[in-house]
């Protein structure tokens, strides 16, 4: 799990999900999560499996909704600290599927890999405006310390831009999340590739 891991906003996307997600396809990202807050269950599971189909090549997630993953065959869920646990959402979802979780000091982070988590988003590296209830920012301290600690790959998010993602990529990141420095873009294709170079560099 190396590179750009996209995830969707609606509130933020010039263009919309289907087409933000239909041109991170194309710029070959290695997952993309379908995130949505707004929605109701009926038309998220509708544009959930849209965008599953478009999802042939690369991990496919849903952000905490179980129940969406499921229906839509998605290949997993990422889930915050404050959503079904780690356990129980194993349970539900087999051990083939993945799970992601969010995680915010050491400690968290330790026991998500003792609970079974396949990745860790660690967030949020630095001020973000995208998630309201992120929290202060951990810096990149955070990030190499829980790289000493942890197996697991790890997804950078919150805050990240070009400018910064070299640093956080150095700090032990496997993978770069960044939001609005993509969707809020005339080409999204063109902004990811971007990113992607810093992988191959």
């Amino acid at each position: 799990m190396r590179g750009f891991y996209f995830i969707t906003d609606a509130g933020l996307s010039r263009a919309g999900n289907l087409s933000d997600v239909k041109q991170a396809v194309v710029a070959g990202v290695m997952v993309v999560q379908y995130r949505e807050k707004q929605a109701g269950a009926k038309a998220m599971l509708e544009e959930a499996r849209k965008l599953r189909s478009l999802c042939k090549d690369m991990i496919f997630l849903v952000n905490d909704r179980v129940d969406i993953a499921l229906a839509a065959a998605a290949d997993g869920v990422h889930l915050g600290q404050d959503d079904l646990p780690c356990g129980a959402a194993r349970r539900l979802l087999g051990k083939k599927k993945i799970i992601g979780l969010t995680v915010r000091n050491l400690a968290e982070a330790l026991e998500a890999q003792d609970l079974g988590a396949d990745y860790l988003g660690v967030s949020p590296i630095f001020l973000t405006s995208t998630k309201g209830d992120a929290g202060p920012p951990a810096g990149l301290t955070l990030l190499q310390e829980i790289r000493r600690r942890v197996s697991l790959p790890l997804i950078a998010i919150g805050g990240i831009t070009l400018a910064n993602a070299p640093a956080v990529i150095r700090a032990g990141a496997d993978g770069v999340a960044a939001i609005s420095a993509v969707v809020t873009k005339p080409d999204v294709k063109a902004e990811i590739e971007k990113f992607q170079a810093l992988f191959r560099g």
